[in-house]
């Protein structure tokens, strides 16, 4: 075969093109994936810790210790799934009666946890917010028949 055919020829081509194509279709996929995988573990700290935050709360005896447990119940779940979003900037607590802890009422606890999309500059972040929100609330009920102290 001459040079000139040679040069002419598809020969090696198919492998750049099979990296081109790799590159555009798998960076995309494995980013989002990341991202998908950092959501859910949001929803799951933000589930674990609405319902761990209302449960310490409607048990313990005086609602400043609640709100001190419930604090930390939240801050627990959400290093456990990575975020160090601080526990009292994500809780918030409501109570249906007051007092807080009156027998038959209701406390719910809503968590709110921020996202931030990975890979992301700083100084992108400061132009578009580039995170997503996640929530979730949980209601736990007084006991009906809890001694008032």
């Amino acid at each position: 075969m001459s040079l000139r055919g040679r040069l002419t020829g598809d020969a090696g081509s198919s492998v750049v093109e099979f990296l081109g194509l790799s590159l555009v279709l798998l960076v995309p996929l494995v980013y989002l994936v990341l991202v998908l995988g950092r959501i859910e573990a949001a929803t799951f700290a933000a589930e674990g810790a609405a319902r761990e935050a209302a449960r310490t709360f409607v048990v313990a005896d005086r609602s400043d210790e609640g709100t001190e447990r419930a604090l930390a119940a939240v801050g627990i779940a959400l290093r456990d799934q990575g975020f160090d979003d601080d526990p009292s900037d994500a809780l918030t607590l409501t109570c249906s009666a007051s007092p807080c802890l009156a027998p038959g009422s209701d406390v719910a606890a809503r968590i709110d946890v921020r996202v931030p999309l990975p890979f992301v500059p700083g100084f992108v972040r400061d132009v578009v917010p580039l995170e997503v929100r996640v929530s979730s609330e949980r209601v736990a009920p007084v006991d009906t028949y809890r001694s008032t102290r």
